[in-house]
């Protein structure tokens, strides 16, 4: 007869095999924060592991802090942005100086995320940036939503899961930022232009695989806006 003193010990094992599992699936990027989870029988034939070890997994990783119950069914990534990035923008949207700090910051990782695209793209996140430089050029009821669009396909592109998480936090506070940039800063059919344009540079250097070039056109790019922002607050 088996021994059913050890089956307790041994469906613990697997699901905590389990729940490494799902973790990865977060870490490598394949379920980003604030995103749904597979159905657990979905999971159990993705992991070869009966619904029983799924489900003991996900409760672990809930308690965790990492996953979270959605309403009417199904479980989702926990996004800390619902945490941090609520405070984050509403600080942007009440002192606009706040911004230039932001664009500084942007200064330095967007290069980086552009130089990273180039070393990593491949003909589909091309394809993706162009679909999205595309729709900036022709959408003109939400040209901020397009924007950020653009931002988070270079976060896929580059390949790096740390910086797509980073980005997914500050998303919302990103998306206020560029509002302010498409509505007010520089709203112009000339800004949207020089804004497009640099925008084509940025993805021609991605696609020919040239990371300095593509560092170089997005410091353009984010410089050119931060001084924007230095003429406005220097009321010039």
């Amino acid at each position: 007869m088996p021994d059913t003193s050890r089956m307790p010990e041994r469906r613990e094992r697997v699901a905590d095999r389990v729940a490494t599992e799902i973790l990865k699936l977060i870490a490598s990027g394949d379920i980003e924060p604030g995103q749904n989870l597979p159905a657990e029988r979905k999971l159990a034939g993705m992991l070869e592991v009966s619904r029983v070890s799924v489900r003991a997994a996900l409760q672990t990783l809930k308690a965790q802090g990492f996953l979270d119950a959605v309403q009417g069914g199904g479980t989702r990534v926990v996004s800390q942005a619902a945490i941090s990035d609520p405070a984050l923008a509403e600080l942007v949207r009440l002192d606009k100086s706040n911004m230039l700090d932001l664009m500084e910051l942007r200064c330095e990782i967007e290069v980086w995320a552009a130089r990273r695209a180039a070393q990593h793209a491949t003909q589909d996140s091309v394809a993706a940036l162009r679909a999205t430089l595309e729709a900036m050029t022709r959408n003109c009821s939400d040209k901020a939503a397009a924007d950020v669009a653009f931002h988070m396909e270079i976060a896929r592109a580059s390949e790096s899961v740390v910086y797509r998480h980073l980005l997914g936090v500050v998303r919302g506070t990103l998306a206020e930022m560029l509002k302010y940039h498409r509505t007010e800063l520089f709203a112009t059919k000339e800004d949207d232009a020089t804004v497009i344009a640099h925008h084509a540079d940025i993805v021609d250097a991605i696609e020919a695989q040239d990371p300095e070039k593509a560092a170089s056109a997005m410091r353009r790019h984010v410089e050119w806006a931060r001084d924007h922002y230095t003429r406005r607050r220097n009321g010039s």
